[in-house]
């Protein structure tokens, strides 16, 4: 049948979510220096329609809402030459320090977070 196995698609959000961050200045040593880390904790996916192997994808990924210790990324993955809607969804994320403790994000973050790209 050649469509692409449904788990892939989470691993597609996580690349979009990495990619957003890079471009908002936050690399794994920044996390480090700020002691912050985050952990999913739900995940949530509605699909439209397949993608099948060989084709390209765009994964549009946003800030959906961020709270003191709770930031969610909203995500659309489209056909990357049809604009086809595939997959709808959204990844929650608990932020937590270096002993997977909860703890507050910082200010400084939630503001580079929100800022437009």
């Amino acid at each position: 049948m050649g469509i692409v196995h449904h788990s892939q698609y989470v691993v597609w959000m996580e690349e979009g979510r990495s990619d957003l961050m890079r471009r908002k200045g936050f690399t794994f040593d920044r996390w480090e220096a700020v002691n912050i880390g985050f952990a999913v904790s739900d995940v949530k996916l509605r699909y439209h329609a397949p993608a099948h192997y060989g084709e390209r994808v765009t994964v549009r990924t946003r800030v959906e809402s961020l709270r003191s210790r709770q930031i969610v990324f909203g995500y659309e993955i489209v056909n990357a030459d049809s604009q086809q809607l595939l997959v709808t969804g959204t990844v929650q994320l608990i932020a937590v320090n270096k002993q997977n403790q909860v703890r507050t994000i910082p200010r400084e973050v939630q503001e580079l977070l929100v800022a437009a790209d």
